[in-house]
């Protein structure tokens, strides 16, 4: 790549300390590339933000009004068959379980259960149905 005056000014980005070559790899360039605009600083204070937000849907008011909601609804269980009327009594047992893996960032939901349901025409519409487990993280974050 020919690289004139005029290219290097056209790259350089108007914010301190980052040039084109943070975000383009050039001849002889034996740094490593950045894809990211934001300074160290700033990805340390978003990840801050997005913990206390984590720590706020966790809190145990929240998780209780999302238990309700769910228990409220009723609704039909998922792939592991757990009904919202067995659902305070895993959360009992496994709930400070759940809260880590979710503030640890291990947490992945499980599959969703399929079903069809008619409509007016006589087609069926697919459905999917997640486990009571994962309607309380979706309630919580809601």
């Amino acid at each position: 790549m020919k690289v004139t005056e005029n290219y290097m000014e056209s790259r350089k980005l108007h914010k301190e300390g980052f040039s084109h070559e943070n975000r383009v790899e050039l001849e002889g360039s034996g740094k490593v590339l950045s894809n990211s605009l934001t300074s160290e600083q700033e990805q340390n204070d978003r990840k801050a933000c997005d913990s206390k937000l984590l720590e706020k849907i966790l809190e145990r008011e929240n998780m209780n009004l999302a238990f309700k909601r769910v228990k409220k609804n009723k609704g039909s269980h998922g792939i592991d068959k757990l009904g919202t009327d067995e659902l305070l009594d895993y959360l009992k047992e496994h709930g400070a379980e759940l809260t880590e893996s979710l503030l640890l960032g291990g947490y992945t939901p499980k599959a969703v259960r399929r079903v069809e349901i008619p409509k007016n025409n006589g087609s069926k519409r697919k459905l999917g149905i997640p486990t009571v487990v994962d309607r309380v993280v979706q309630q919580a974050i809601h």
